[in-house]
C-alpha cells in the first residue's frame, strides 16, 4: 500500500517455534529424523515448535536441546538460545501482571458505578493480649535464626552430598561375546553424567541410557555423575569381550563373495582415540547411533550411498571398499552428513 509517497509493510517477527519448523521445513527433515540424530525425545521437539514451554523439562536441559538441535541444522545456537529466554521471560512477566491486576480494575469499576457505595467497617475487638517492642525484637530474632538454620542445613547437605548415581546394566567384570554394550542406569534429576568424558542425555525421572561400541578384549568405562554444585559420583567398569572379527575366506570363496557383492559398497569405521558419538545411514535407513570406544570397530554395508555424522572428525578413520582413507576430517569437531556412494565421497 502507498501513502504520501511511502510503501508501508508489514514485517512480522517469527517465534522461536516458528524458526526451529522453517529450519527443519527448509532442510526437509522429519521430526522423527532429527530425533534420531540429537538423541532429542520427539515429544520435546513438538513441544519446542508448538511453544509449549509448560511441558519442557528444567531451563537446563532445554538449552541443552537447543544446542543441540543448532549443531545438527548448522543453525546458530546462541541465537536459538536468546530467543527462548526472550520468549520465556515476557511470558513471566505476562502472568505476574495478570496476577496483580486481577482485582484492582473490578473494585475501580464498582465504586464508578455506585458512588455511594462504602466498605462497612467491622468493629475492633481489643484483645488484653499486649505485643510490646520487646517481644517484636525477641520474635524476629527467634524467627531469622530458625529460617536460617533450615536454610544452612538444607544447602550444606546438597553441597556435602555426592549425587546419586546407580549403573543397572552392565555389571562391572562382566565377560560378553559381542562388540557392543548398553550402559543404563539413574542419577538426580538435576544432575549430568558422562561416559568416559562424553555426555550422555538425561531424562526428566533421572534415567539414562547410551548403546557404546568395545573393543576386543578388556575395556575400562568411567561413568560419572556430577550435580549443580560439581559434587561427582565416580564408578568404574570393566568389561572383557571376547568377540572376534569374521575370519578371512579362502581365495575361491573370497572371489565368489566379490563377485556377489560387487555393486554393494562396504565401510569399516575404527575410533582412535575415544570416545566418540557416531550416527551411520545406509540406503536412508539409520543403522547405528552410538558411542565407540578407543579402538572399536564397526562395518557397514549398503547398496547406493553410506552417510556418517562423527562427533570428532579427526578420530573417526574410515576404510572403504577395502581400501584406507584415513580421518573422517582435520579437527576435532563435529563432521556431519560425509556421504559415500561408489568410488566418490562428497560433503
Amino acid at each position: 500500500m502507498i501513502n504520501n509517497g511511502f510503501v508501508k509493510k508489514s514485517i512480522g517477527t517469527l517465534t522461536l517455534g516458528e524458526k526451529l519448523k522453517k529450519i527443519r521445513s527448509d532442510r526437509r527433515l522429519s521430526l522423527n529424523e532429527i530425533s534420531s540424530n540429537t538423541k532429542i525425545q520427539v515429544k520435546y521437539l513438538e513441544y519446542l515448535e508448538n511453544g509449549d514451554y509448560d511441558k519442557l523439562p528444567a531451563q537446563v536441559y532445554v538449552k541443552g536441546f537447543l544446542r543441540s538441535y543448532a549443531e545438527f541444522l548448522g543453525s546458530d545456537e546462541h541465537f536459538l538460545i536468546r530467543l527462548y529466554n526472550k520468549e520465556l521471560g515476557i511470558r513471566k512477566n505476562l502472568e505476574k501482571s495478570r496476577h496483580n491486576s486481577f482485582q484492582s480494575p473490578l473494585l475501580m469499576l464498582f465504586s464508578k458505578i455506585f458512588p455511594s457505595f462504602k466498605l462497612k467497617n467491622k468493629p475492633v475487638r481489643i484483645s488484653s493480649f499486649v505485643v510490646t517492642p520487646r517481644m517484636l525484637v525477641a520474635f524476629s530474632i527467634i524467627g531469622l535464626v530458625v529460617a536460617g538454620v533450615v536454610y544452612l542445613y538444607r544447602e550444606v547437605g546438597s553441597f556435602a552430598s555426592m549425587p546419586r548415581l546407580v549403573i543397572t546394566s552392565p555389571q562391572s567384570n562382566h565377560v560378553i561375546n559381542s562388540n557392543s554394550v548398553s550402559v543404563e542406569g539413574y542419577t538426580d534429576r538435576d544432575a549430568r553424567v558422562f561416559i568416559n568424558d562424553q555426555p550422555v542425555l538425561v531424562n526428566d525421572e533421572g534415567k539414562f541410557r547410551e548403546d557404546l561400541t568395545i573393543q576386543s578384549g578388556t575395556n575400562m568405562l568411567q561413568i560419572r555423575a556430577i550435580n549443580r554444585f560439581e559434587k561427582e559420583n565416580l564408578q568404574v567398569f570393566t568389561l572383557e569381550s571376547t568377540y572376534q572379527e569374521p575370519e578371512m575366506e579362502t581365495a575361491a570363496d573370497d572371489s565368489k563373495e566379490k563377485t556377489e557383492n560387487k555393486n554393494k559398497l562396504e565401510i569399516s569405521i575404527r575410533v582412535d582415540p575415544g570416545p566418540v558419538w557416531l550416527s551411520v545411514e545406509s540406503d536412508g535407513n539409520l543403522v547405528f547411533s552410538g558411542t565407540m570406544l578407543t579402538g572399536a570397530v564397526q562395518s557397514f554395508q549398503a547398496e547406493n550411498k553410506i552417510m556418517i555424522n562423527s562427533g570428532k572428525g579427526n578420530a573417526t578413520f574410515i576404510k572403504f571398499n577395502g581400501k584406507e582413507i584415513g580421518a573422517l576430517g582435520d579437527s576435532s569437531g563435529a563432521v556431519r552428513g560425509v556421504t559415500f556412494t561408489g568410488d566418490t565421497r562428497y560433503e
